[in-house]
C-alpha cells in the first residue's frame, strides 16, 4: 500500500532506526516486549520515507505522502486481534447522548467518515491507509491495511450487551464504541506482515549511551535552539450574539446584501486584537503575499477592510472555492454554520509567519482560537 512503494534505502533505514530504539526499550520498561512510543514511531515514519508529519494536525492522518494519508498505529500485537481506538468524538458527544444504540452507531458512523473526506479535502489526498507497527516478544512486525469509511448501509450485528459499550460490524470491519470516552474502536488482524525485525533488547542502555557520548563528546555540536515559529490563530467564527459563523459576512460574505456576489466571495475574520497584540505580524495593508495552504498550493493574499479585519486571496474567489468548495464540501450557495464546522471538529485556522512574504495557514481543532486569546488577550 504503501511501505513496499518506497525505495529499499528507505525502507533499511526505518528498519534500522526501528530497531534501535526498540533496543533501548530498557530506558523506560523491563518487559521482554520492545518497547516503542507512538511520538518515536510516527517521527521515525516521516523521518525514514520523507513524509509530512500530520501528528500535530487535528486530523485523521499521521503523516502524507505522494497524496497518501497514513495513520500511524503503535501498539502490543496480543493474539493478533486487537480492537485499537481510531477517533474520539467528546465535543461531539451531545450528538448522540442519551440516544439508542442504533442511532449512537449511525451518527459516529457519519461523523467518522466526514472527517476521513475532510482530512483528504484539506491536505489534498487521495486515499487513507493504517500502518501498523506492533510489538511482541522479542519481535516488531510491520503491517498495513486500508483506512475504509463504514459503510453505513452495511451496519449490522449491533451489540449494546456490555454496559457503556456498543459492538457493530459494517461487513468489512468490527468497531466498538466505548460510551464512557466516547471514542471509537477498530479491530485491527495482523496479517500479510511486510516487515520483521528480531529485536536484541540492551540490558543497559544507559551505560550504552554514557559510553557512545564519552567516545564522541569531542565531536559533539549542539545545535542552537529554535524558536517556534511565530504564529497566530484566527476564528472562522463570530461571538457576537452567540457562537455562530455570520450569515452575511466572513465565510458567508457571498451572501452579503447589496450587490450580486460570487458564491466563492468570502474572507476569514481578523479580530482587531490580534492587530493590537501582533503590529508587524501581517504585512500593511493591501500589501500582497504568498499564502501556502496545506495541500501544497499557494494563493496570493492581503490583508484588506476598514481595520485590517479581513484576510483575502486575489483573485478572492481562490480562497472561497479552496475552503468551501474543497475542504468544507459545500454546494454553492449553501450557508457555512457552525454546526458544520463541529460536524468537521474545527473552527480556527493557525497562520504561520514564514517571512515577510510567505505565510502558511492550516486548521486547528475546536478550542484552539479560544485558549490563544486566553493566553495573549
Amino acid at each position: 500500500m504503501f511501505f513496499e512503494l518506497q525505495k529499499k534505502e528507505r525502507q533499511e533505514l526505518y528498519k534500522e532506526m526501528l530497531y534501535a530504539v526498540g533496543a533501548l526499550s530498557r530506558l523506560s520498561s523491563e518487559s521482554s516486549i520492545p518497547y516503542l512510543g507512538y511520538r518515536e514511531v510516527e517521527n521515525i515514519f516521516c523521518l525514514a520515507f520523507g513524509a509530512e508529519n500530520l501528528s500535530r494536525s487535528d486530523c485523521s492522518a499521521d503523516a502524507s505522502k505522494d497524496r497518501i494519508g497514513i495513520g500511524i498505529k503503535t501498539f502490543l500485537n496480543g493474539k493478533g486481534r486487537t480492537l485499537q481506538k481510531i477517533a474520539e468524538f467528546n465535543r461531539d458527544n451531545s450528538l448522540f447522548r442519551g440516544k439508542t444504540p442504533r442511532e449512537i452507531v449511525y451518527t459516529i458512523s457519519n461523523l467518522r467518515n466526514e472527517r476521513i473526506r475532510a482530512t483528504k479535502r484539506i491536505h489534498g489526498l487521495d486515499e487513507l491507509i493504517y500502518h501498523c507497527v506492533v510489538r511482541e516478544e522479542g519481535k516488531i512486525k510491520v503491517f498495513e491495511c486500508s483506512m475504509d469509511e463504514i459503510y453505513i448501509k452495511g451496519i449490522k450485528n449491533i451489540d449494546a450487551g456490555t454496559k457503556n459499550i456498543i459492538a457493530f460490524e459494517d461487513g468489512k470491519n468490527e468497531y466498538s464504541i466505548n460510551l464512557s470516552k466516547s471514542t471509537l474502536y477498530k479491530r485491527f488482524i495482523t496479517e500479510n506482515v511486510l516487515l520483521g525485525i528480531d529485536v536484541n533488547i540492551i540490558e543497559n542502555p544507559f551505560e550504552v549511551l554514557r559510553n557512545l557520548i564519552k567516545v564522541s563528546a569531542g565531536k559533539l555540536k549542539f545545535a542552537a535552539i529554535v524558536k517556534e515559529k511565530e504564529h497566530i490563530f484566527l476564528p472562522l467564527f463570530s461571538d457576537k450574539g452567540g457562537r455562530h459563523v455570520p450569515e452575511r459576512s466572513g465565510l458567508n460574505q457571498w451572501n452579503a446584501k447589496g450587490r450580486p456576489r460570487d458564491p466563492n466571495e468570502i474572507y476569514i475574520p481578523i479580530p482587531a486584537w490580534i492587530h493590537q497584540k501582533f503590529p508587524n505580524f501581517f504585512p500593511p495593508r493591501e500589501q500582497p503575499f504568498n499564502l501556502l495552504l496545506p495541500d501544497g498550493k499557494v494563493l496570493n493574499a492581503k490583508i484588506c477592510q476598514d481595520g485590517g479585519k479581513a484576510l483575502m486571496s486575489n483573485p478572492n474567489l481562490a480562497l472561497g472555492k479552496w475552503l468551501l468548495r474543497t475542504v468544507m464540501n459545500l454546494k454553492e450557495r449553501e450557508l457555512l454554520t457552525y454546526s458544520k464546522l463541529e460536524e468537521l471538529g474545527l473552527d480556527s485556522v493557525v497562520v504561520y509567519k514564514e517571512s515577510d512574504q510567505v505565510y502558511t495557514i492550516n486548521f486547528t481543532e475546536i478550542g484552539s482560537y479560544d485558549n490563544f486569546y486566553e493566553e495573549n488577550k
